[in-house]
């Protein structure tokens, strides 16, 4: 069945790219389908939305082409290459960015700034190349190679003030090129959700009654699933609370399917057989929102938390780790709670504290529903757009 659009916008316009609507590609070599690339794909339908002629390119066969097709948007199978076959694959690339009149190419993965560098080179002034920044970024990266290579970069996008200084102070890339730009999500598609909590539960097969945790994100030791089982168990144990659990997500792909034997094995040790529940990931997760009471973030490198916005948005009290970009999303106590990493009752006790005060709850949601409306993606493309106009590239007028 074909997953609902990234968001209820109106169809693109049919448009062409010319000198006065530049061709818009967005780049992501990526085989797997998680948060980045979502987002990178919804971005561009939002762009389409807004008139640009845009384009995504992304590794063939994979669930990231296949929603490109029920979506709408524009694609090219595009393969990575590395080594000796990267300079066939620029000239490849380079020749499709040439017939669609590509005037900006924004790069999602940092592993795919060699392939975009090597065709704004041969390109030969004719692009512009802009990094959306979606990970941090972790060593530092002031050698000569990097240097010379995010030269080559004419923005970078970084989603939150905080991974913005991390630029200044691991790469010498120019400051002055550096914009704050948050990932938007679209608002009104998880605020005006039409689904009852009953509905979203009966269409996930979850249990109709009693209260319900979730997380969401891909089944991986860096998102903490393992670590939201023990909070479960603490919690029907030492506090004694009929709380159960929904798990969405998929698996790294190519990566087998350890971690999700390690959960099973836990869930089992800890006999949570019957109370904890596996759903494939979709990426239309409203239904996910909707069917749960409490939304618990357990990742300890959470760069900038799509999920925890989309809680938010969908009016879901948050519950998540205090580290990572989740500092300068989450408030404590005004539109979310935080734990320390790794204390297991400290997470349990911010969770019943959900629970047990139904009014502060609603209080934190509100706040949160009202904060988030920063993140919209409306947001996103305009910010987007005065950047792309500071770099030379006018787009399409407004109507």
């Amino acid at each position: 069945m074909p997953e609902p659009a990234p968001s209820s916008l109106p169809p693109a316009p049919s448009t062409t790219a010319s000198a006065d609507n530049p061709g818009l590609a967005v780049l992501c070599l990526s085989g797997s389908l998680g948060g980045l690339e979502l987002n990178s794909l919804k971005f561009t339908a939002w762009m389409q939305a807004r008139g640009w002629n845009a384009t995504f390119f992304a590794p063939p066969a994979t669930p990231l082409a296949e929603l490109t097709g029920q979506w709408a948007v524009p694609f090219v199978p595009t393969r990575p290459a590395r080594g000796l076959g990267l300079l066939a694959a620029a000239q490849a690339l380079q020749q499709h960015l040439h017939e669609r009149q590509v005037a900006v190419l924004v790069v999602t993965q940092n592993k795919d700034l060699n392939l975009a560098s090597l065709v704004k080179l041969l390109m030969r002034g004719q692009l512009r190349l802009v990094y959306q920044q979606h990970m941090q970024l972790g060593q530092a990266k002031r050698d000569w190679f990097h240097t010379w290579r995010f030269g080559l970069l004419d923005a970078w996008l970084s989603p939150l003030p905080g991974l913005a200084r991390q630029v200044a102070e691991k790469t010498r890339y120019a400051p002055e090129r550096v914009h704050v730009v948050p990932l938007g999500l679209p608002v009104e598609q998880f605020a005006g959700a039409a689904l009852t909590p009953a509905e979203a539960r009966r269409a996930l097969s979850l249990p109709p009654t009693g209260p319900l945790l979730g997380i969401l994100g891909r089944l991986d030791p860096g998102k903490g699933q393992d670590f939201v089982v023990r909070v479960l168990h603490e919690l029907r144990t030492a506090a004694a609370l009929p709380v159960q659990l929904v798990i969405m997500g998929e698996l790294t792909r190519n990566e087998g399917d350890a971690y999700l034997r390690h959960l099973r094995e836990l869930i089992g040790q800890l006999g949570l057989e019957s109370h904890v529940f596996f759903r494939e990931f979709q990426p239309d997760p409203v239904v996910f929102y909707r069917a749960i009471d409490v939304f618990v973030l357990a990742s300890p490198n959470e760069t900038y938390g799509m999920v925890t916005l989309e809680a938010m948005a969908a009016g879901v009290p948050v519950v998540a780790l205090a580290a990572g970009g989740t500092l300068e999303l989450v408030q404590e106590g005004e539109t979310g709670l935080l734990y320390p990493a790794g204390d297991v009752p400290a997470c349990a006790r911010q969770i019943g504290h959900c629970l047990a005060q139904p009014a502060l709850t609603r209080q934190r949601v509100a706040r949160a529903r009202a904060y988030v409306q920063g993140f919209s993606q409306q947001q996103q493309c305009l910010l987007t757009e005065e950047v792309f106009r500071s770099i030379g590239v006018r787009g399409p007028a407004p109507e």
